[in-house]
């Protein structure tokens, strides 16, 4: 496409962007990408620092769609590795396998608790078969699937701690979605007869991983991209102009100057007007919406400032040592240690970090502007290393560097209600004839890796699909004509 007008647009530099614009562009379309961030990746993206790398959490690429293995595949040629997944819930003072394995549990929690496990769980199975409930929010669904004594244990604390809110606020369907197959008796079965779970997401005991991190993965994308056509990082959308339902144009605000020219033979500056003829976001739903001009009704707008997410801070400690741990998560569900997750990059990967040395990474989950958002970056890592010394994994003067990245927006807030008013967003951005929403924030669903890829590309071979189909209506006509 040579007249910029006929240019598809992408909003949003994250995995399902990069995604879209990487099948676009190898269709032969002219496609512009366009990233706030000084980097893309968005949440799945890598940090390095003098040799050390890690990623906004660690994230692990799994998938049973074929399509999905292959492309990815393909796209890292030869990066990728396999790593066996292994990872420890730390509570009461003792570790205890994930997924559950009941004689670990049985001599962590005490035969008494477990017996309570089981027996609470006989009971919910007993009420399921004399009336099916249903469950509105987790704490509804969990209980159900696993018992009250469960619940209480691990559910409980550990997702108020995630997410910021009662579980019985939580939208059950979430829950549903994240551990989707998996009830107490299918974890115990792992546990005693040790199938893969590869029919499980939750269990599944291996997953690829490229060398240099996960990041790699949206910077094969970008580079592919660019081999014809444009990403631009460090360029957020301030506006996007419709009019009869259609987007005629967007407003970008280049960050990062110099500011060269965003078109090609135009002037550069901070601010810029780019048109298109097909429009890809990947960026919040909420956001979106909130850019409309003219802007959207009340109801719409009303609908959109109920929908949350939740923020993120990651807290990377690099330590002078080969290894901490050998785990590939450990997961911290009592809240009186502030981070909820802990993960060593080395542990997948031993080009994360120079040799001989190591690196940690904690996730605090956050709300913008709280007690741990508004932190000091040292006062983080001060906080971080006090508790890993307490919970026996370093010595502070093992610590050779620290960094501290917070990530707003990185999780969708499922609150219990909140599928009306995301289907009401739907409903009215439906309208827009050239507007295509994808991806984790885009749609504000929960997506793993493999489901945000999935997304950008039938969102791309959707818009192929018409412009083929489009073409050869008009070539029909003509020959009528």
């Amino acid at each position: 496409m040579t007249d910029l007008k006929k240019q598809a647009i992408v909003l949003g530099g994250g995995l399902t962007g990069l995604s879209a614009g990487y099948i676009l562009s190898k269709a032969g379309l002219r496609v512009r990408v366009f990233e706030s961030d000084a980097t893309v990746g968005g949440l799945s993206k890598t940090i390095e620092k003098d040799g050390f790398r890690f990623d906004l959490g660690g994230h692990r690429f799994f998938t049973r769609d074929k399509k999905i293995d292959n492309f990815v595949k393909d796209l890292m040629d030869g990066e990728l590795l396999s790593v066996h997944r292994t990872s420890k819930i730390y509570m009461r003072n003792k570790y205890f396998d994930y997924p559950l394995r009941p004689v670990n549990a049985m001599f962590g929690l005490g035969i008494p608790t477990t017996m309570k496990i089981i027996a609470d769980y006989g009971t919910e199975k007993v009420r399921r078969f004399i009336r099916e409930k249903e469950n509105i929010s987790l704490e509804d669904w969990v209980v159900s699937n696993f018992g009250r004594t469960m619940f209480n244990i691990y559910f409980k604390e550990y997702s108020e701690k995630v997410w910021g809110i009662e579980c019985s606020s939580i939208c059950a369907e979430w829950v549903a979605q994240r551990i989707k197959g998996l009830s107490l008796s299918k974890a115990i079965k792992n546990a005693f007869f040790r199938f893969s779970g590869k029919d499980i997401p939750t269990l599944a005991d291996r997953f690829v991983y490229p060398q240099l991190g996960i990041g790699r993965i949206s910077e094969r994308l970008r580079e592919e991209i660019e081999r014809n056509n444009d990403v631009y990082t460090g360029t957020s959308v301030e506006r996007i102009n419709h009019s009869n339902f259609r987007i005629d144009s967007i407003e970008v605000k280049r960050q990062i100057p110099p500011y060269p020219p965003l078109v090609k033979g135009g002037i550069g500056g901070d601010l810029s007007v780019i048109s298109g003829e097909e429009f890809i976001s990947s960026m919040p739903l909420t956001s979106l919406v909130r850019m409309l001009s003219p802007a959207p009704p009340h109801d719409v707008l009303d609908a959109a400032s109920k929908l949350r997410f939740r923020d993120l801070v990651i807290v990377a400690i690099m330590v002078d040592r080969k290894r901490v741990t050998d785990q590939t998560w450990i997961y911290i569900p009592e809240k009186k240690i502030p981070f909820g997750r802990i993960h060593e990059p080395t542990n997948w990967s031993e080009k994360m970090a120079p040799d001989g040395k190591t690196i940690m990474v904690m996730e605090f989950f956050s709300f913008k502007g709280d007690k741990i958002w508004n932190q000091t970056d040292a006062g983080l890592v001060e906080i971080t290393v006090e508790n890993l010394e307490k919970l026996g994994f370093i010595m502070k003067n093992e610590v050779i560097d620290s960094e501290v990245v917070r990530a707003p927006r990185a999780y969708p807030l499922f609150e219990v209600g909140y599928k009306k008013h995301c289907d009401e967003l739907y409903d009215y951005l439906s309208r827009f004839r050239n507007l295509h929403i994808a991806g984790r924030s885009g749609m504000f669903r929960y997506y793993n890796m493999d489901h945000a890829i999935e997304s950008g590309i039938d969102t791309a071979e959707k818009i192929i699909e018409n412009r083929t189909q489009n073409t050869e209506f008009r070539s029909q006509n003509e020959v009528f004509v």
